[in-house]
């Protein structure tokens, strides 16, 4: 069987399955785990990443405004990995390449590959998502004991969270972008229920959106968790910075108490695959130390830590 991916949480997925060796193509984004940033590369990124956060954001809002591609995929390397299996995304244009270009190119692929596009709002859609994978893989039996892995950590978090009364639990602004402000989507909510939080202005299963800094102030959340779309600990850190004396992220209750927390998002949170259990461990330990246990993966940076830390 030969697979390929369009995404890095369908690379996740289809390593976590035990079917790295059957992967014969990755998306531009894909670098997890080692190993398949050696893979052949089927698709590559208009989006200038290093640009300042404010920049990337104008860039993707002109380029969604008038149509035009983020993304675009090698048509030549695509044909040359000869795809039985080809996952790709439905859930949004920003992320990865659009679903139609996708559907046209395997149109005039030889062979017919399968197509799977995942669709995940919610750790439920994540674990459905696995499923599908298994069953168009053969990999079922995997994939039954891959989701009752994933679903065991879940509840233990939840169990652990349903013995904090509603006074201790924090009032949290979710970061997914920092300038401008987003609120967390998806699933992200749902993480912040089940780690013991209570979000503010994110919906479960809905995109993340725009905010103005005056909304984020009025919701005055006693505690910030910044998990930036796509970026490192470090990257978020230099949005931090560049925040600057902005005074409304200055007058946040969670600002000035310090109960400011910076999480890989790239990692943990962007990336609707298996990872998004490590990055539940990570948040329910950073908002509740005492309840939660110190994870083994990954880290959480706090006001005080090293740079990256």
């Amino acid at each position: 069987m030969r697979i390929v991916s369009l995404l890095p949480s369908a690379t996740e997925i289809v390593c976590a399955l035990g079917l790295q060796q059957h992967l014969v193509g990755v998306s531009h984004g894909c670098n997890h785990p080692p190993g398949v940033d050696t893979l052949p590369r089927m698709t590559s990124t208009r989006v200038p990443y290093n640009a300042d956060s404010d920049e990337i954001d104008a860039y993707v809002r002109n380029h969604l405004g008038d149509n035009s591609a983020l993304y675009d995929l090698d048509m030549a390397a695509l044909e040359a990995a000869r795809p039985d299996v080809v996952v790709s995304q439905a859930l949004c244009d920003v992320c990865a390449v659009a679903t139609g270009d996708v559907r046209d190119a395997i149109r005039s692929l030889p062979g017919a590959p399968q197509l799977i596009d995942l669709t995940p709002n919610s750790l439920a859609d994540v674990f459905d998502d696995i499923f599908r994978v298994g069953d168009a893989t053969g990999s079922q039996a995997r994939a039954r004991s891959l989701v009752a892995s994933l679903r065991a950590r879940r509840d233990q978090v939840a169990e652990r969270s349903e013995r904090i009364v509603r006074a201790d639990r924090p009032r949290v602004m979710f970061f997914e972008w920092l300038l401008p402000p987003f609120s967390g989507g998806h699933w992200n909510p749902e993480l912040v229920t089940l780690a013991g939080g209570e979000d503010l202005l994110g919906s479960p299963g809905a995109p993340s959106r725009t905010l103005d800094w005056q909304t984020v102030s009025d919701a005055s959340p006693d505690l910030a968790f910044v998990a930036c779309c796509g970026f490192t600990i470090d990257r978020a850190l230099a949005d931090i910075a560049a925040l600057g004396d902005n005074p409304a992220w200055l007058s946040l209750p969670a600002v000035q108490s310090q109960r400011l927390y910076v999480a890989d998002g790239n990692a943990y949170f962007s990336s609707p695959g298996p990872r998004l259990l490590d990055g539940l461990e990570l948040m329910a330990h950073a908002l509740h130390p005492a309840v939660h246990p110190r994870p083994e993966k990954g880290s959480v940076w706090r006001p005080g830590d090293q740079l990256g830390q």
